[in-house]
């Protein structure tokens, strides 16, 4: 299928899988599908307008097993160069107004010597990347037409997408975030709850490099994370409470400049707000099941978690590499891609691992985000004894890399 310039999905021949969805997940998903199987016809709409992730200027933390996976679909060469290696890490437990932050735990940054446990990078140069391998690969992408409606049948489903337009294809991938409207359509519930948390996202300047450390600070309202990027720059994730948040990004800059460097401290020298702070709404988001007869979940769209522990995003590369291995085995063996006994397995092999992350980040969230003495108390002495485990600490690293459980393929670097 050739690539449409004319934001009209060519129809000249039927579609084996259609991805809802242009985020790294869904474009990640369909590249990954592509490049390992050549013979299948995949294609991916978008309901957001054109352009409009050339506009976002947040980065996001890449775990080692992601870049692997980024790597053998031959798009973290362009990445690379404008990726941030963090190189170590630490944890503190303070609060806002304590003149002294404690150190309570501290992590390398290797999984394995010479490759970081993670990079950020831009969501410009991770989006940029990945639409430009899609194109290579013949991959259809039509932005600002959204899935109107569509109609599960035995053989293959009927898209109509809201300019018009039918489609036939054997499978439809969900990749259409958080609040996923194809998700609805295909009847599948969530478990959800909000914290009454924002996460306020914002770049710095600083006059000091930051030699490739991140930081995560446990303060009452929730975590602040300073995260590296290229250059002295520093990306923020700043936990609040929703009203505070609120606030901070829509009230006087000043205010915003004041109570970041209370947080963000003066060790790097002066800071300087880059572009316009932005707040998100925090919950937690479980879909009930991750596949329905010829659909597949993936990304946000299956699982919203907090951040905490920065693994949304991971989680979903781990999502894409999953369905892609489990697709391409059963049409290497001649079954059907979007028959149901097929995306169980695919089902069976995230489900589990996505709903432990997802508990896992809520406890911690609430352990973190108080100020109750004795708690606090518990758990910085919980800090410390872990800091004294080089086995534990090397086994958290390796979850943070990614390269944890049953992990699929691409994501140890290898071809399906």
């Amino acid at each position: 299928m050739a690539a449409s310039k004319e934001g009209a999905m060519p129809t000249d021949r039927p579609i084996d899988v259609l991805v809802a969805g242009a985020g790294y997940v869904g474009l990640a998903t369909a590249v990954s599908l592509k490049q390992a199987r050549p013979s299948l016809a995949v294609a991916i709409v978008d309901a957001a307008p054109e352009g409009v992730w050339e506009k976002d200027g947040r980065a996001s933390a890449i775990a080692a097993a992601a870049c692997r996976m980024l790597e053998r679909l031959g798009c973290w060469g362009e990445i690379a160069p404008q990726a941030q290696a963090i190189t170590d890490m630490i944890v503190t437990d303070s609060r806002t107004s304590d003149p002294v932050r404690p150190v309570f735990l501290t992590f390398d940054g290797e999984v394995a010597p010479g490759e970081p446990f993670a990079h950020m990078v831009g969501n410009k140069v991770l989006n940029g990347a990945l639409r430009r391998r899609a194109a290579e690969l013949g991959i259809d992408i039509v932005e600002g037409v959204a899935v109107g409606s569509f109609e599960t049948g035995p053989a293959s489903t009927r898209v109509q997408l809201a300019d018009g337009i039918t489609l036939e294809t054997r499978l439809l991938v969900a990749a259409d975030g958080v609040r996923s409207k194809l998700r609805d359509m295909a009847g599948i519930k969530t478990v959800e709850w909000k914290y009454d948390q924002s996460g306020i996202v914002c770049t710095v300047a600083h006059q000091r490099p930051h030699n490739g450390r991140a930081e995560e600070h446990f303060l009452p309202a929730g975590p602040f994370a300073i995260l590296p990027l290229s250059g002295n720059r520093s990306s923020i994730v700043w936990t609040e409470r929703t009203a505070d948040a609120e606030r901070l990004v829509s009230g006087d800059p000043f205010i915003f400049e004041v109570e970041l460097e209370q947080r963000f401290g003066l060790k790097l020298g002066e800071i300087t707000v880059e572009g316009t702070p932005r707040a998100w709404p925090l919950g937690l988001t479980l879909a009930r099941a991750f596949v329905a007869p010829r659909i597949a979940l993936v990304g946000d769209a299956a699982h919203g978690i907090h951040p905490i522990a920065g693994q949304g995003l991971n989680l979903g590369f781990k999502d894409a590499a999953a369905l892609a291995e489990t697709v391409v085995e059963a049409d290497r063996l001649g079954q059907d891609i979007g028959a149901l006994d097929v995306l169980e397995r695919y089902q069976q092999w995230r489900r589990f691992d996505t709903v432990q992350m997802g508990i896992t980040t809520d406890v911690l969230n609430r352990l973190f985000s108080n100020d109750f003495g004795p708690l606090r108390a518990i758990r910085d002495i919980g800090l410390g004894l872990v800091e004294r485990m080089p086995r534990m600490k090397q086994f958290f690293i390796q979850q943070a890399s990614g390269l944890g459980g049953d992990t699929p393929r691409l994501l140890k670097g290898e071809a399906i």
